[in-house]
């Protein structure tokens, strides 16, 4: 197994909640490192992200996310609950099922091919990847390709006093020749999280201060620009934030949010109630941030965030516009 390593050159610096001074030396410059089944994104020797695409059976998925103190909040294939991974993006398609991986689940398949990026911008600097999926209906005798993807994810770089900050793009679009393409599923399927056991019976909370909506046991639906989740990783307080573009369909963004008996987090299209229709040749594009902080961050550090998210040149019609790229 050969691997690479890519170095943005300079660190990343987004400012959240803080003002800081020019002079103070940023964090280690982020790096990625490549082969055939993993990328590792790294600010000097500490892993910060690690995404996983070519040795998985039904889906590609972040499976490690750090805080700049060196806690991972995400959890990865729980005996419980064995489809979930870590960060990961799945619905349903043409009712074929994405999230869940039984025999007859659809697979969302890598092209193998990956594109790292780093932004030449020094006020924004970054490091990043982007993927090629087939979501595609196998059986024995046949595959059929019911969706394709373009994934785009960034990370932004990490120091002691600040946050760790991902965004990730989604672009789908529908292949089929003179066919819409349904999406729909349960009202957890979009991007979701799943927390490390440490994290479970944690509070979350809203740009908009609301309970949100009772769905089943513990489980709530809220709709809010932003959503964030505070609990203790190691005895240590941790807070993880999921922000949803406003140019998303149906923003705001319908949050799903348990906190018991486990812990998990998800951005949804509302698609239980209202199915979402893809024709031949349209384009559906999805940008969410994941942010996560040491120690418990406020309501004000949370829309700081919210606001760079909105108006962040990450988020161009083209990811790829002004980076440096290198093809694996």
């Amino acid at each position: 197994m050969r691997s690479q390593s890519i170095s943005a050159g300079v660190a990343c610096a987004i400012l959240i909640g803080l003002s800081i001074p020019s002079n103070v030396v940023m964090a280690e410059p982020l790096r990625t490192v490549v082969d055939a089944n993993r990328i590792s994104v790294l600010a000097g020797a500490a892993e910060v992200l690690e995404y996983r695409y070519d040795d998985v059976p039904f889906k590609p998925y972040v499976s490690k996310l750090v805080t700049p103190g060196g806690l991972n909040v995400l959890l990865d294939a729980p005996h419980d609950h064995l489809h979930h991974h870590g960060l990961m993006f799945a619905v349903a398609v043409n009712d074929l099922n994405f999230w869940e991986e039984t025999p007859t689940a659809g697979r969302q398949e890598s092209s193998g091919l990956v594109t790292i990026s780093h932004n030449k911008d020094q006020s924004e600097p970054c490091i990043g990847f982007f993927t090629g999926l087939s979501w595609a209906r196998v059986s024995p005798t046949s595959r059929w390709t019911e969706l394709h993807e373009s994934r785009f994810i960034r990370v932004y770089g990490i120091d002691e006093s600040r946050a760790t900050v991902v965004t990730w793009r989604s672009e789908l679009t529908n292949p089929r020749p003179r066919r819409t393409a349904t999406l729909s599923g349960s009202h957890y399927f979009g991007l979701g999280m799943r927390f490390v056991h440490a994290m479970d019976g944690g509070e979350f909370f809203n740009a908009d201060g609301k309970e949100g909506t009772i769905f089943r046991g513990e489980e709530r639906l809220v709709r809010s620009d932003w959503c964030a989740y505070t609990a203790a990783v190691d005895g240590q307080p941790v807070t993880v934030a999921m922000l949803g573009d406003p140019g998303n369909p149906r923003h705001a963004t319908t949050w799903f949010m348990m906190a018991k008996p486990f812990a998990y987090m998800s951005a949804t299209l509302n698609l239980h109630e209202e199915p979402l229709l893809l024709d031949t040749g349209d384009k559906l594009v999805l940008r969410y941030a994941i942010v996560a902080w040491d120690g418990k961050a406020d309501r004000d550090q949370i829309d700081q965030a919210y606001q760079w998210f909105k108006s962040s040149d990450s988020q161009a019609s083209n990811p790829m516009e002004g980076a440096e790229r290198d093809e694996k």
